[in-house]
């Protein structure tokens, strides 16, 4: 009886709620025939370009762990990092079936993009500019941290322009009905990650950054972001559709794969917090001087 009820009222609250296709949004922001733009590509290449701005202001302030040049490479590793993990780990974690065809990993333009693989790629990536460097490799992954935000922000509008990666059915005044969702009232979760994994994350490690000296503890920063991708990401699943192919995995577990993913993230995020001060120590400028903490 309660299931008969709760169709009946997302059948009514379908009626009145907002309907995707009334919103105007077209995945593909410019079509010339013979070539299309999307959506999805910009907002990686506004991510990219947007942090290494970002990046590049972190960096110029005293007790910086890299140089400008350093910088320049750390664009190039972090990209490389974000489109082969990315990618590798959707596709084994998300949709193994591909492997059967392995050429079909290539193609990228039909979507599966893993942030976990992609955090995973940039982090590799760091290791191995800081060992080449001969850099500190945790205050490195500090500095990026601050600036990945930009990128989980984008993204995610990206998610909501191409009507993909909708939430669970609902019949709050906001809910959307999304094409590809069935004709019930959705949770538009694509925004709730990019308010929280984007916007309140930025601001949470701008804090830390600016006015507070947690750039001088090693591991500081990118603990937080990883508890605090880690909490956001876990809490948004609950209200965010499991993808269709793992739908049976989680009934049988419990937690979405996103949320066995971010497990791990909670941990190492509350680990890095949790001893980052005796890591505390006398940094110097890369170019030389007094020390500055």
């Amino acid at each position: 009886m309660r299931e008969a009820d709760l169709i009946l009222d997302l059948a009514a609250a379908a009626s009145t709620a907002i309907h995707f296709n009334d919103l105007g949004l077209d995945p593909v922001a410019l079509d010339l025939g013979f070539f299309q733009l999307k959506w999805y590509s910009l907002a990686y290449l506004a991510g990219i370009l947007i942090g290494y701005w970002y990046l590049l202001k972190l960096v110029a302030q005293p007790g910086s762990p890299m140089a400008r040049r350093h910088a320049d490479d750390m664009i190039f590793y972090a990209t490389l990092g974000i489109i082969i993990g990315g990618r590798l780990a959707y596709v084994i974690f998300y949709q193994p079936e591909i492997l059967a065809n392995p050429l079909d990993i290539l193609k990228l333009w039909n979507g599966g993009m893993s942030f976990h693989g992609g955090a995973v790629g940039v982090s590799l990536g760091i290791l191995y500019m800081a060992w080449k460097e001969k850099l500190s490799w945790l205050r490195i992954h500090d500095y990026v941290a601050c600036v990945v935000p930009f990128g989980l922000f984008f993204g995610r509008l990206a998610n909501f322009v191409n009507g993909e990666l909708w939430g669970k059915a609902t019949d709050v005044p906001w809910a959307i009905v999304f094409p590809t969702g069935g004709d019930v009232p959705r949770h538009p979760s694509q925004l709730y990650e990019a308010g929280l994994e984007g916007i309140v994350l930025f601001l949470i490690l701008a804090f830390a950054f600016w006015k507070t000296k947690a750039r001088y503890q090693p591991g500081m920063l990118v603990g937080l972001f990883l508890l605090g991708y880690g909490c956001f990401r876990f809490g948004i699943e609950y209200v965010r559709e499991a993808d269709a192919q793992l739908m049976e995995f989680a009934a049988r577990t419990g937690l979405h794969m996103g949320q066995w993913l971010c497990i791990p993230m909670i941990l190492g995020g509350l680990y890095l917090i949790a001893t980052a001060s005796g890591r505390r120590l006398r940094v110097e400028p890369v170019a030389g001087g007094a020390s500055v903490a």
